[in-house]
């Protein structure tokens, strides 16, 4: 790393951040873009291109602290490690990320910190403990430049920077290279429950869900699937109800969790049939509905993650199950809407109604064709563009990064 052309051919694969850094100043030096990356697992969402700098050997946790729920790891941890490492003390990382590894086409367990802190990756725990940004306390990265810069701390009071934080979470890899990270860890649930109810349609489902997250009983995950989803559940229990289920679940000490269960169950049965999983049932059945389980096997439709207004989700929902003959359910208590489209361009229907309401709409998978004709995210609005393009400048003006993943031009 002296200056010499980045070959598109050798994958970088540095184990200091020094060595990121000479490895981005290679790139800036030569003009040559950067795909930035942990373990790959994701690199399907979005349109990739330039030599690939791989953060995979950045890996290890530096500092973990269970009594003061915090731990620093470098970006190429892989996930597993993490969560066995927070599970020997009875901790988690609340914001619940997923692995999109099989639905991407790869194998599970691949993911990293780096990636799924790069993603703002969150799962069905997000309506509750919000996403993760939210617990992305302090970041140590490599930018456009060929600078290393730091920001945050190891506690949510220490705010120095801490916005900064929240820009890279989510920029995709597009404004830095992270090499280590500092997050907030909470004790994990001593036990679990999910009340299952009969809804029969989206609009029914929402309205459930929506007594439940009003209800005091502290739900930390709402979803709805239809019946022709939930058959493919691993959960045998729901799997063999061929009903549409709506799953509601609670979380805590043991007789908290089951005294709330007991009295949801009675305030929702005026919605359906209602039924129970236990702990370990519930966490096989919130992991699939978080990583999208039910799509996996299906490697030639479009897959679809689409955020919106819950009251707007049914509406959504039947427009597409009507016109692009689309499969999917709803999660967050219907602000998420996952949608599999097979042979039929979706992109029309779904961008449109994203916009329509406000939210927006991301293309997880697609051929490549598609991906470069449609984009993975829902197409900023002009004055957002701008701002987009400005941070862009500030950080990577050269469009070393990841250039083109998010964005044309960025």
């Amino acid at each position: 790393m002296n200056g010499a052309p980045v070959s598109v051919s050798d994958p970088l694969e540095p184990e200091t951040v020094e060595e990121v850094r000479a490895a981005v100043a290679d790139a800036l030096a030569a003009e040559t873009p950067l795909e930035i990356c942990g373990s790959g697992s994701k690199r399907g969402i979005g349109l990739p291109a330039g030599a690939v700098l791989s953060a995979s050997r950045l890996s290890g946790v530096s500092l973990y602290e269970p009594e003061e729920l915090v731990m620093r790891a470098a970006s190429g941890t892989p996930m597993e490690r993490i969560r066995m490492q927070l599970e020997q003390h009875g901790q988690m990382l609340a914001f619940e990320p997923p692995d999109f590894g099989p639905l991407l086409g790869g194998a599970p367990g691949r993911a990293t910190i780096g990636g799924v802190v790069a993603g703002n990756l969150s799962g069905p725990r997000r309506i509750r403990s919000g996403a993760a940004r939210d617990h992305f306390l302090g970041v140590e990265a490599v930018s456009g430049r060929a600078e290393v810069f730091r920001s945050g701390g190891r506690v949510v009071k220490n705010v120095t920077g801490y916005d900064l934080c929240k820009l890279m979470c989510g920029s995709w890899g597009t404004l830095g290279v992270m090499t280590e990270l500092t997050v907030k860890v909470l004790p994990a649930p001593e036990r679990t429950r999910t009340v299952l109810v009969s809804c029969s349609d989206a609009a029914s489902a929402v309205r459930a869900m929506t007594a439940a997250l009003s209800s005091p009983h502290d739900v930390s995950a709402a979803a709805w699937l239809p019946a022709d989803i939930a058959v493919r559940s691993g959960v045998s229990l729901v799997a063999r109800a061929r009903a549409s289920l709506t799953a509601v679940r609670l979380e805590g000490f043991g007789a908290s969790a089951e005294a709330r269960c007991r009295s949801l169950r009675e305030e929702l049965g005026s919605f359906g049939d209602v039924e129970e999983l236990h702990t370990v049932n519930s966490k096989v059945f919130w992991r699939e509905t978080g990583e999208a389980a039910y799509f996996a096997e299906d490697r030639e439709a479009e897959i679809w993650r689409i955020s919106v207004p819950p009251a707007a989700a049914p509406a959504i929902y039947e427009r597409a199950r009507g016109e692009l003959q689309a499969e999917g359910w709803l999660d967050w208590g219907g602000g998420l809407i996952w949608l599999s489209v097979a042979g039929i361009d979706g992109a029309p229907v779904v961008r449109d109604e994203a916009a329509r309401h406000g939210g927006h709409a991301t293309l997880l998978r697609a051929d490549a064709a598609t991906r470069r004709t449609v984009g993975a995210f829902q197409p900023e609005p002009a004055p957002v563009a701008r701002l987009t393009r400005g941070i862009k400048d500030a950080f990577d003006p050269k469009r070393i990064l990841n250039p083109g993943r998010m964005y044309e031009g960025v």
